[in-house]
């Protein structure tokens, strides 16, 4: 299979499969006399468990070490098992984080809705200095690219 077929057949770009080439996800396929790339009925099976583990939240160096086990006869399975287990408490903890943020935000546009209800057209209702003084209660402040959680900032994945 070429690279475009097998890029068509996974939904990756044929960038993608060289960038999983390079690091050692994808083996080197071998090169026909016009320089296509021609993948081995291996490499699509592979192409789409790269990407599935991705979507569950393994990164490309955790799935090239859980591959190269695999290559080399060492199976990965317990592993894989309790990496997972790991990133889902943590998602757990993040979606709790999460909840808690969207409670005390319900509180404060509703707290806003009543002064601006109390406020005269054209007055200020003064939203942002009632919340300056309004202690925070939760871990996670959003920024417009970003989020923090105690006091460290990530980029939000898109």
């Amino acid at each position: 299979m070429r690279s475009g077929e097998l890029a068509a057949a996974t939904g990756v770009s044929s960038d993608t499969l060289r960038h999983y080439e390079r690091a050692g996800l994808l083996p080197a396929p071998r090169r026909l006399a016009n320089g296509y790339r021609v993948y081995s009925s291996d490499a699509l099976a592979t192409v789409r468990l790269i990407q599935r583990a991705l979507a569950v939240g393994f990164t490309l160096a955790e799935i090239g070490v859980f591959l190269k086990e695999r290559r080399s006869g060492s199976p990965p399975c317990r592993r894989v098992h309790a990496l997972a287990a790991a990133r889902l408490e943590e998602t757990e903890r993040q979606i709790e984080r999460l909840t808690r943020f969207r409670d005390e935000f319900r509180q404060i546009l509703q707290l806003w809705s009543e002064r601006l209800a109390g406020t005269p057209e054209g007055s200020p209702a003064k939203l942002l200095e009632a919340l300056a003084s309004r202690p925070q209660t939760t871990e996670i402040a959003f920024h417009h690219d970003r989020f923090v959680h105690r006091g460290k900032s990530k980029r939000r994945q898109a």
